[in-house]
């Protein structure tokens, strides 16, 4: 107990103002000095994710697509589902607000973070593209020790953390509620499914997930948009509970909650940036396999994988368990987003899709983070390294679903949140390579030296960042 507590403790503590300010923070002023490229080069940024680069010079492993389908497959799981129910219920609908807010600001984070990886990438010993916060705090900071403090930190995610026992426990165990099917087969079947896929190597998971992840969110998606769209005059009220209780909930929500407006704030905020992990540093090392040669190209993909995260698929979760009135109800976590469906719905289709997606969405999410923890590990201990990481990977795998969570998932939460802080220090001391490259980038398009057909904005970009 002592334990628990202790570990408790710590986890309130890294995840509490300084770690969310400090996230925030970092959003806010690239955001500030990049003229809002979020939203002024979005559309740009969301061409780019199909079109493939012109041009000679491109270096990687996988598509820019697949690189960010990688990435995704890490991001979009059980904090869709899970993850903004329990923020909902416990900051109210007024925490949806502040994850809105937060993933605003984290694209810019995210962008930059996808332009560091491409520009300090290296070729390991095999030929394959290495990146990620790791090599941009060496070869950008020149500060080794905190580099391999960050990649430390990835491997015991990879291992301990969001990427084995919670994700093979969510999918057994669902598997079990909904269709009856024993934990140890599922367990068995799973295990045997991604040692065959990572034992491929980074462009087997990213063969996996360009085929999982768009087919799972467009299915998760257009359902949300048909209960929306049964709804549709529940919607309007929906958005204006949104708005009113992220700043007053007392007064929105009748005063029968004992909702405050932190409350609200570190719901919205610590689960938005567990859903999207902008400026945690995971995503950039699957961007740093991407096939381009221009970083600020694939930071621009980059960031359209938070947009996609939160603003999209958590804005679906968070609107439907509203309208439904199931956020103010006693069922929990994925049983809420469940019931919530199945209302939505008016049949019990809707918490089978629910239950699917959850499926899918833990798989891709133990695949992503396999890879990424690999690449920390590698850069610990070369690539002669690979085998005994990959096969520790799955042996944890195959007993994650019968381990107790409520510690695992503290220490989980607590090592993800470690990881931000050295990636942060990176983004905040290599801030104006990232706006640098950028103005670079967007004075080649203007003066059209730079071979692209989707611009729009280059000008008014350049001039926003002088």
């Amino acid at each position: 107990m002592l334990i628990s507590e202790l570990l408790s403790t710590i986890d309130s503590f890294i995840w509490g103002p300084p770690l969310l300010i400090l996230l925030s923070g970092t959003g806010l002023y690239l955001t500030l000095r990049l003229g809002f490229i979020q939203i002024v080069q979005l559309p740009r940024a969301l061409g780019y994710m199909f079109k493939r680069e012109q041009g000679n010079g491109q270096s990687g492993d996988v598509s820019a697509f697949a690189a960010l389908c990688t990435a995704l497959s890490a991001t979009i799981g059980t904090g869709n589902i899970v993850g903004v129910a329990t923020a909902i219920q416990a900051g109210g609908p007024g925490a949806m607000f502040w994850m809105w807010l937060v993933a605003l600001l984290g694209m810019a984070t995210k962008y930059a973070e996808g332009l560091l990886a491409v520009k300090y990438r290296v070729r390991d010993k095999n030929g394959f593209m290495a990146g990620g916060p790791m090599y941009y705090i060496e070869r950008g900071l020149g500060i080794k020790w905190l580099a391999k403090l960050f990649a430390v930190f990835g491997v015991l995610v990879a291992w301990f953390g969001i990427g084995t026992f919670p994700q093979i426990n969510a999918i057994t165990h669902a598997m079990q509620d909904t269709f009856s099917v024993p934990v140890v087969i599922s367990a068995a079947v799973m295990t045997v499914l991604v040692a065959a896929i990572i034992l491929g190597g980074v462009k087997r998971i990213a063969t996996v997930s360009t085929l999982i992840v768009p087919f799972m969110a467009i299915l998760y998606v257009t359902t949300s948009c048909v209960i929306l769209v049964l709804n549709a005059d529940k919607v309007p009220a929906a958005i204006a509970l949104i708005v009113a209780s992220a700043f007053n909930p007392q007064s929105a929500l009748g005063g029968v909650l004992g909702l405050t407006v932190m409350k609200a704030i570190q719901a919205g905020v610590a689960r938005g940036i567990f859903s999207n992990e902008s400026g945690l540093g995971s995503a950039p090392i699957a961007a740093a396999a991407a096939q381009t040669k221009e970083p600020v190209r694939q930071g621009l993909i980059s960031m359209t994988g938070t947009f996609l995260d939160t603003i999209i698929v958590c804005s679906m979760t968070g609107l439907v368990l509203v309208i439904t009135g199931v956020w103010n109800g006693t069922v929990e976590g994925a049983a809420a987003t469940n019931l919530a469906f199945a209302q939505g719905l008016g049949t019990s289709i809707g918490a089978t899709i629910v239950t699917i997606g959850l499926l899918f969405f833990a798989f891709t999410t133990i695949l992503g983070w396999c890879y990424y923890g690999e690449r920390c590990f590698v850069y610990l201990f070369d690539i002669r390294g690979i085998k005994v990481y990959r096969t520790i990977f799955i042996l944890l795998v195959a007993g994650g679903a019968f381990i107790e969570l409520q510690t695992i998932w503290i220490l989980a939460d607590i090592v993800n949140g470690l990881m931000a802080f050295p990636n942060l220090v990176a983004l905040i001391g290599l801030r104006h390579v990232v706006i640098n490259e950028t103005k670079d980038y967007f004075h080649r398009l203007h003066n059209k030296t730079l071979d692209d057909s989707v611009g729009i904005h280059d000008l008014e970009l350049e001039t926003t960042m002088k």
